[in-house]
């Protein structure tokens, strides 16, 4: 077991020799970390994760030191120091550099493995995160604590979900099911839950285990294609689930030793389709014991009880097995190693009976011995051991055998019977029976000792002359063809060396020990006498082969002759590649399994083969470059038809030219140390190195010289140039101070520019601050006056409303008394009308009726002015009160502007606002100044229709007193009529009355007609002068109207001045 300690390394290799770890305990590598202190103490190893294909693993101990270990590459790497222990590790998400790792301060941190860089940082726990489980896409992962698990977006690492629970019952595991899409719960009261992933709907419920197991589950594993799952606790007992059933189908009882169940892992198995029968069950006695799930048998275990196993992670290719170790260190297993007896292959079935030896057998010839012996199987328990007893005679064909008996337990007489009857070795075990038929001693320290000295000076531009796109498989090639060289120093200088090792480098790339030590076997055995011409083609193994092809096939020899074809161009190529490259993969291994199965002429007698089996195609060929195409390409050709033809010959070729009789028998590799290999002629090689020796001495001595004369040059230069150098370092000087001098001046120039600069830009950028300052008191000032404007407007428009209001009741009022002169017109001339009419008809009979309808008539006019003349009052009242409303209504509106408009300003615009006070104080002045004379004119015309009114009154009693007087007269001078006519029938006699009497009479009559003919023309001279007084009072009327009117537009306009003068005095 090797072991390896990291130290303060923060790379470096794993281990420095191939492991072969060992069937009885399987360790590959044991690694430990300590510190470099004075008092150096372990670190201890915490968590171990694989990456998604298996072959690399991360690390992490209490520290928060996390490294990288490639196994196939032999690696380690440091790649992060996170500074405290980690918890949980995941390593197999989609970004494969890319590993998740949860903290000690409960937070979960991405880091990337090449760049050593943090990816991202979530948090969202309040406890330990003690499992991360990632989805088989590696794009989501879920976090599980005591409290809560969170399921996390690793693209975008944001939190999906989050799964609470109560305090009572707790989590104690929740994962992603292999393969598909589903989480399982696993809850600390045994209940278990799987949910979808996209929309976390609970798909099924396991039912509660049966009440006669007390066990409550811990530990949990499921198989590759999730339809088993396993659950462990504290107990032997294990509870197989299947979840396709959803159903407990299976307990199995673990040994008494084990009291609980701390880890559970399915191993996988490539051959198993996901269906994993093999389930590891870490105990508490620190070993892991792994059992068949379905023979529940034991089949083998790691760990034992002085080095207990603390944890233990599975590749998921199921090579490996890392473990951490009780003591903090970590072991690396190989599942094929532990599993080698298991997957042993079962015995062949062909046996062979061979016949005793003629000479006649005694007792003493005949020993039986019984010895018991242990088969390596795998144990059902620790303590259980299988014994034999094996039977041995010792016959005396007994030495025939022992020469055929090879390592591992096999045999080549079978062998060889059973490569006979298929054709070639399985390829499962093709690696195992070569290492056995070769007898390869696996000497590690010899082999290391040689890769320890190197890429040997032969080998350095290799790349060039042959440019392998694989640079591991050309590094590979390096250091084995090194490792050659320094075996031995002819193969230094052999230019097919290459193309011989290249087909098993390919082959064995990942062990260098098994391909190094199988090319030496086949160059002592298989390449015997290739060297003694060298440096040319061995011209004896060629000949050898030439007389083959003679004895069988003299016409494909005579063929080759007449076209100038030699063995160099149809057997050559062939040997220096070992048909490598006219064979495939396929065809090239099983030609050398019987090429290591038999003698090693068999090689040369393939090459025979080889040209026989193509006899058609090559006597075809009449060109030299179409057979050198030939023998450097692959052709269509049966590999086993060659192969039995060399069984053939190897069987028909008689003894005097079989290669047999001059190759040695198979010969291997001796343990320890390799053998010395000087089969080649020394004195050509030790020439070609002195020679090589002499030359670099010569290059050497001449590089010398040629040196001294350049070191001599170079003085006599150097002087020279030192002298130069001084004269030009001089006028360097002075120049660089004229230049200095210059660039000074052009720097305080170039200062005082700046500055002029400078001030400039300070100058603009206080204009520009000025302007801008400007330009926001501009839009200020600028969004005040629109402000001003709109209300300026609106007010504009409310003054036209009302004005257009008042405008339209002062016309509707005009036209009511149009209206109403025009009735009392029509009404007047109806009446004219009417009384004509009764004085046409009735003047004589009806003038006492016309004297009452005169009355009554003009008592209705009388009553009809009075309505007037009281509605018209009544109406100037009402007109006066709204039009007083009305002004102090606008002056309370322009003074509200005005205050509103004084208060946006600010105190800059005092003297303003006091000159706007006045201006506003000599307008109201005005305004009332005007209102007076309104109010004035106004009374006295009041005055003026009271007076009226009063003549109108007088004038209606003196026309009542004139209408008495008149009644009167008429009534005396009806009497009077009356009294004369009766006098007249009384006395008849004295009806002739002197004419002087008759005008007396008359003119004693005169006066009450002359009165009657006076009262109506007062009559008519009053109806005249009333319609005069009405037309005037009509004009008036009009007059003051309009003056009102007049006065209204003056105030308005006034107010609307006054309202800009504040504004543009603002702007």
């Amino acid at each position: 077991m090797q072991s390896t300690d990291l130290g303060s390394k923060e790379s470096g290799k794993i281990w420095h020799r191939k492991p072969s770890p060992t069937t009885r305990d399987g360790i590959i590598v044991n690694i430990i970390h300590t510190t470099s202190d004075y008092l150096p103490k372990v670190l201890r190893f915490l968590n171990v994760a694989f990456d998604s294909s298996g072959d690399c693993l991360l690390a992490g101990d209490h520290q928060g030191n996390i490294y990288a270990f490639d196994l196939p590459g032999n690696r380690f790497n440091l790649v992060q120091r996170t500074a405290q222990a980690c918890t949980a590790l995941a390593f197999n998400l989609h970004r494969k550099s890319e590993f998740l790792v949860a903290l000690a301060d409960y937070s979960i941190k991405c880091f990337d493995t090449v760049t050593k860089e943090l990816v991202s940082w979530m948090r969202g726990h309040e406890s330990s995160v003690f499992s991360i489980s990632v989805h088989a896409s590696g794009r989501y992962a879920l976090t599980t604590s005591s409290d809560t698990a969170q399921l996390w977006d690793l693209d975008t690492f944001q939190r999906k979900r989050k799964l609470n629970i109560l305090q009572s019952v707790g989590i104690q595991k929740v994962f992603f099911l292999p393969l598909s899409n589903t989480i399982l719960s696993c809850f600390k009261d045994n209940s278990i839950f799987a949910w979808e992933c996209d929309t976390l709907i609970c798909k099924y419920q396991l039912p509660a285990p049966p009440e006669s197991s007390s066990m409550l589950y811990k530990v949990f594993a499921v198989t590759r294609d999730g339809r088993i799952l396993a659950a462990g606790g504290k107990s032997n007992h294990l509870h197989l689930w299947c979840l396709e059933a959803k159903q407990l189908f299976r307990i199995i009882q673990m040994p008494t030793k084990v009291r609980a169940v701390r880890h559970l892992e399915f191993l996988p198995d490539s051959f198993d389709a996901g269906s994993n029968q093999v389930l590891g069950v870490l105990s508490q006695d620190g070993i892991m014991r792994f059992i068949n799930i379905q023979t529940c048998k034991l089949l083998f275990e790691i760990g034992s009880l002085d080095e207990g196993i603390s944890s233990s992670v599975i590749s998921p290719h199921g090579r490996y097995i890392a473990s951490v170790m009780e003591n903090g260190s970590l072991n690396i297993y190989s599942v094929q190693a532990l599993t080698q007896e298991i997957n042993k292959p079962p015995p062949p079935l062909v046996k062979v009976i061979e016949d005793l030896p003629r000479s006649k057998l005694t007792s003493s010839d005949l020993k039986v011995t019984v010895t018991s012996g242990r088969v390596q199987r795998p144990p059902k328990s620790r303590e259980t051991k299988l014994q034999t007893r094996i039977l041995k005679q010792d016959l005396p064909g007994t030495l025939e055998n022992k020469e055929n008996e090879l390592s591992g337990g096999l045999n080549k007489k079978r062998l060889q019977i059973l490569l006979k009857g298929y054709g070639e070795y399985p390829t499962k075990y093709r690696m195992f029976i070569w290492r056995s038929l070769l007898q390869l001693p696996e000497n590690h320290t010899a082999f290391s000792s040689l890769l320890d000295k190197g890429v040997h000076m032969g080998f350095l531009n290799l790349q060039k002359k042959y440019p392998i796109k694989s640079r591991k498989l050309l590094r590979v090639l390096q250091r084995t063809l090194s490792a050659l060289a320094h075996w031995s120093a002819i193969f230094s200088d052999t230019p097919y060396l290459p193309l011989l090792a290249f087909p098993f480098v390919k082959l064995f790339q990942n062990n260098q020990l098994l391909c190094f030590e199988v090319v030496a076997t086949l160059i002592i055995n298989w390449c015997q006498h290739w060297f003694e011409y060298f440096p040319n083609p061995p011209i004896n193994i060629l000949s050898m082969i030439e007389n083959v092809l003679a004895f069988h096939d003299k016409e494909l020899l005579q063929h080759f002759a007449e076209h100038g074809v030699t063995s160099q161009v149809y057997a050559w190529p062939l040997l220096e590649t070992v048909f490598s490259e006219v064979l495939t993969r396929e065809e090239w291994l099983k030609l050398f399994d019987n090429v290591f199965s038999n003698h090693p002429s068999f090689l040369l007698m393939t090459v025979v083969a080889y040209n026989l089996c193509s006899r058609a195609p090559l006597l075809n060929c009449n060109l030299k470059d179409d057979f050198e195409y030939f023998f450097h390409h692959r052709n269509n050709l049966d590999i086993s038809a060659v192969i039995r033809e060399v069984y053939r010959l190897m069987d028909t070729t008689p003894a005097d030219i079989h290669p047999e009789s001059v190759l040695g028998a198979f010969v291997a590799l001796t343990k320890g140390q390799y053998p010395v290999f000087n089969q080649y002629p020394k004195f050509i090689v030790d020439y070609q190195k002195q020679e090589r020796e002499r030359i670099r001495n010569d290059e050497l001595d001449y590089l010398r010289e040629r040196q001294v004369v350049e070191n001599m040059q170079a003085a006599v230069d150097q002087q020279r140039l030192e002298d130069e150098a001084w004269y030009q370092q001089q006028q360097l000087l002075r120049r660089a101070e004229e230049a200095r001098r210059e660039l000074l001046l052009q720097e305080e120039e170039r200062l005082t520019q700046q500055r002029q600069r400078l001030a400039a830009m300070k100058r603009e950028l206080k204009m520009k601050e000025v302007r801008l300052e400007d330009a926001a008191r501009r839009r200020f000032l600028r969004l005040q006056q629109d402000q001003q404007e709109m209300e300026l407007r609106r007010l504009d428009d409310e003054i036209l409303r009302k004005v257009q209001m008042r405008d339209q009741e002062i016309a509707t009022t005009a036209k009511d008394l149009e209206m109403r002169h025009l009735e009392l017109e029509s009404q007047k001339r109806l009446y004219e009308k009417n009384l004509a009419r009764n004085q046409d008809t009735i003047a004589k009979e009806m003038r006492e009726a016309t004297d009452a309808y005169r009355r009554k008539v003009d008592l209705e006019e009388r009553l009809f002015h009075r309505l007037i003349e009281t509605g018209q009052t009544q109406s100037r009242k009402s007109q006066k009160l709204i039009e007083e409303n009305l002004v102090k209504a606008e002056q309370a509106c322009l003074q509200t502007d005005w205050r509103m408009q004084a208060l946006h300003k600010q105190r800059r615009d005092d003297l303003q606002r006091s000159e706007c006070y006045r201006e506003v104080a000599r307008l109201l002045q005005q305004n009332r100044r005007e209102e007076r004379e309104v109010l004035h004119a106004m009374r006295g015309k009041e005055a003026e229709k009271w007076e009226e009114a009063e003549e109108k009154d007088l004038q209606l009693k003196s026309e009542k007193k004139i209408s008495a007087l008149s009644d009167a007269s008429r009534k005396w001078f009806l009497e009077e009529e009356i009294k004369d006519v009766s006098e007249q029938a009384e006395h008849p006699q004295s009806t002739v009355v002197p004419r002087c009497q008759n005008e007396e009479v008359a003119s004693s009559c005169l006066p009450g007609m002359t009165q009657l003919h006076n009262i109506s023309e007062m009559d008519s001279s009053t109806r005249i002068s009333l319609h005069q007084r009405k037309m005037q009072w009509d004009t008036v009327e009009q007059d003051l109207l309009e003056r009102v009117r007049g006065l209204r537009q003056r105030i308005a306009t006034q107010a609307r001045n006054k309202c800009q003068t504040p504004h543009l005095l603002a702007t």
